[in-house]
């Protein structure tokens, strides 16, 4: 009997668990964007799943994440929207022929990774959930968004506003909307309960209204305004 015992918990330890995919899309509405009101780009909305009656995985998640890259190409920080869990780790390499300096002093967590030259790159850690906006200390035009979340259930919808989020253990959860251009009462109403069992299970259609919302200007990471004339700092030859 307890021979049949521990061949029972082995095979059990090898199953793979009960998991489904929950997948969508994404509409954005009330734009002034021309890349969503001509194009219908609909990227850069991100969806997550918290866990309902039981306690979240992040942790664990995390840990065996790699790290996630943001990389500063072209005077843009690529991709724009990225979502991470909580206790993971963001690269910020280098790829232009110039200097920059990427910080965030605003909600979420605050982060100044310095100048540094064509070729480097430098890592942040991010402990606690959020939304962090990034610019860079040298070019005004240059903005990201990182969702950093309590959960490893997440996505960020693609151009045409799909999404997928894979291998999701069945259960409950509360799920989450966030976009950059939308209110948060907005974003708010968006919230709802989803059951996931085993296989694939899809979304009524989310509508994301971008109703309400004004551009701001930022400051630099000292708390002032960008100069009205920005000098690059190109790259030396020994280096430095």
């Amino acid at each position: 009997m307890t021979c049949l015992l521990r061949i029972f918990f082995s095979v059990c330890c090898l199953l793979p668990a009960v998991a489904g995919t929950v997948d969508g899309t994404i509409e954005l509405t009330n734009s002034r964007d021309p890349e969503v009101r001509k194009h219908k780009i609909y990227s850069g909305v991100v969806v997550w799943l918290e866990t309902v009656g039981r306690p979240a995985e992040a942790g664990s998640a995390a840990a065996a994440r790699q790290p996630a890259v943001v990389a500063q190409k072209m005077k843009m920080f690529t991709p724009h929207v990225s979502a991470i869990t909580a206790g993971s780790a963001v690269e910020f390499p280098n790829q232009d022929p110039i200097f920059h300096n990427a910080f965030s002093g605003y909600s979420g967590q605050v982060f100044d990774v310095g100048l540094y030259p064509p070729g480097r790159s430098r890592t942040v850690v991010f402990k606690r959930e959020g939304v962090v906006r990034v610019f860079c200390n040298i070019h005004s035009q240059m903005s990201a968004v990182i969702v950093v979340v309590k959960t490893p259930y997440f996505a960020v919808s693609d151009s045409s506003g799909s999404f997928e989020i894979p291998d999701v253990p069945a259960g409950e959860y509360r799920l989450h909307v966030y976009h950059e251009r939308a209110l948060q009462k907005n974003l708010d109403d968006l919230e709802q309960t989803v059951k996931v069992t085993i296989g694939r299970m899809s979304l009524p259609g989310l509508v994301v209204s971008e109703t309400g919302y004004v551009q701001l200007p930022h400051q630099n990471k000292y708390g002032l305004d960008y100069p009205a004339t920005e000098a690059d700092l190109l790259y030396s030859k020994d280096g430095k």
